[in-house]
């Protein structure tokens, strides 16, 4: 169903029978709006003076300026151009909108914005046509309203949240336990992108192309990819909270491996996997074309990235590593 604002013959009725003393709830009825629509309609864009208080009320016409201003403000980002340039800058490289707006109002920016209206701006049909959405952390295509957001904890429950992953895992003492994420390309390339892996104790990376992001889709080319290694070997997985992860249930269920999320919009704390993003980065630029990639390709990239020594292996290699525990588990 597509969301329309409220019109100034919608708003004059309601003035009207307010005047008149009647029901919001039968006023919604009358104007065939939702309640909820008429309530926030009111709270909103009613009129107040301090200084003429009994001029207090809601105006039909009042209102539809009062409207027409907050869209206006919520346009910044179109009527702005270096404005807009400076947030899609920084949406792409990782800033959540949040951080944007806090970081132009630390820098003294003579325009201000709130996250609200960066939100606004990349669901809106500019930003949908830049598909802005896939730099936000949980990459969602299409925001819910707020009054209507099912709980982040029904998708992933506190329960699962880092703060409860085992000491062994948060301190790398055990063999098994692995961090996951997806590496987005440009849309001009389609819907394909490179779900990435690493053993946190080994840092033995694992990558594999990805033809679409569906959380099905996703959960089912990573299990065909761990499965083979023996149960000890894979033992968890930690994610970030994007709505591609969703399917997590599924690793329990059907090859025993447990999943734990970070916090929201906290990507550092899986600071392993962020890590080989990084480097990937330098074999898969964002302007790669995924599609075309063969699993050979996949393969080789891999196989670099295993073979580099690392200084936090003792200058080891991430595959030298990763055969040492795997001799332990025989």
């Amino acid at each position: 169903m597509t969301h329309t604002e409220l019109n100034l013959r919608e708003r004059r009725m309601i003035e009207t029978m307010l005047t008149a003393k009647m029901p919001v709830s039968k006023i919604a009825v009358e104007i065939g709006r939702h309640r909820s629509t008429v309530y926030r309609e009111i709270r909103r864009n009613v009129f107040a003076d301090e200084e003429l208080p009994y001029l207090d009320g809601y105006y039909g016409v009042t209102a539809q300026r009062c409207a027409a201003a907050r869209r206006a403000r919520r346009r910044k980002l179109i009527r702005l151009p270096r404005l807009r340039e400076a947030v899609i800058d920084r949406l792409k490289e990782g800033w959540s909108p949040e951080q944007i707006a806090g970081r132009l109002h630390f820098e003294g920016q003579p325009v201000r914005i709130s996250h609200e209206t960066i939100y606004a701006y990349v669901y809106s049909r500019e930003g949908q046509s830049e598909m802005l959405a896939r730099y936000l952390p949980d990459r969602r295509k299409q925001r819910r309203p707020r009054y209507a957001r099912r709980p982040r904890g029904l998708v992933f429950p506190p329960d699962r949240a880092i703060r409860n992953r085992p000491d062994d895992v948060n301190d790398r003492a055990t063999f098994g336990d692995w961090e996951g994420d997806l590496m987005i390309f440009r849309r001009e390339h389609g819907k394909a992108n490179v779900a990435s892996l690493v053993e946190r104790k080994t840092r033995y990376a694992v990558l594999f192309r990805n033809n679409d992001r569906s959380t099905r889709h996703l959960m089912d080319r990573l299990m065909t990819a761990i499965e083979p290694l023996p149960q000890p070997a894979r033992r968890s997985i930690t994610f970030d909270r994007g709505i591609e992860f969703a399917g997590w249930r599924r690793l329990k269920r059907e090859i025993g491996t447990e999943a734990w999320f970070c916090d929201p919009q906290a990507p550092w704390q899986k600071g392993s996997v962020e890590n080989l993003n990084k480097r990937a980065r330098r074999y898969l630029p964002r302007d790669t074309p995924v599609a075309a990639l063969s699993n050979r390709n996949m393969k080789a990239i891999c196989d670099r990235l295993n073979a580099t020594p690392r200084k936090c292996l003792g200058w080891r290699t991430p595959t030298e590593a990763f055969r040492e525990e795997m001799m332990k588990l025989r």
